[in-house]
């Protein structure tokens, strides 16, 4: 069945650049697109570099990768999610190279509930990456909570509104959050997939 909604515009449609040696030139080394499984690693750097250590909702943060990384920044994260998942046992540092491997003990703090805007004013930073039935709740309470947020849609799922047939799903994302007052700025992170976000930068952190 075809699917409803268009796939994402590219990164060179937004006027979006990923590291590599320029047009018509071939990408090699660490300028090729990393795997999907990776988005934790490189969400987490780029949250690092744009925002001081402050309290996160990791949204929908599944087996809690992300939060672990950003709390090895010094970042005060925590997953929202009504599903328990455990850590990974292993994950790749992309800053050494090395593979980490967690004991049976590492966890990190969650609040087992689906996120809803009255959660908002918990945090400073509300992350949503491939969140489900999350992203429009996340804008709303980034536009009453005055937190910052950061969101990296993938599919359609159990949201309250969602696009009609035809229209893009991150576009019209993009579109909501400026219908809130907000002023999204699109990036895009190097791994394959959908690798498109928008930030969210509020009166917090």
């Amino acid at each position: 069945m075809r699917h409803r909604y268009p796939p994402p515009p590219t990164p060179e449609e937004l006027g979006l650049h990923l590291p590599g040696p320029g047009p018509g030139r071939r990408r090699s080394g660490d300028d090729l697109p990393k795997l999907k499984r990776f988005r934790s690693q490189l969400l987490a750097a780029w949250i690092a570099e744009r925002f001081p250590p402050c309290a996160v909702a990791d949204v929908g943060g599944g087996k809690g990768l992300l939060t672990w990384l950003l709390l090895q920044d010094g970042f005060r994260a925590e997953v929202v999610d009504p599903v328990d998942q455990p850590l990974p046992a292993t994950y790749r540092d992309l800053r050494s190279g090395r593979r980490v491997r967690l004991g049976p003990d590492a966890a990190v703090p969650r609040r087992r509930v689906a996120f809803g805007p009255g959660l908002g004013r918990r945090y400073d930073l509300l992350v949503a990456l491939h969140a489900h039935g999350s992203n429009l709740a996340v804008l709303d309470s980034a536009a009453t909570a005055g937190s910052s947020c950061v969101i990296l849609p993938c599919c359609v799922v159990d949201e309250p509104a969602a696009p009609g047939p035809g229209q893009n799903w991150f576009l019209w994302l993009v579109e909501r959050a400026r219908s809130l007052g907000l002023e999204p700025e699109c990036f895009a992170l190097n791994f394959a997939g959908q690798n498109l976000g928008f930030v969210l930068r509020g009166p917090r952190p």
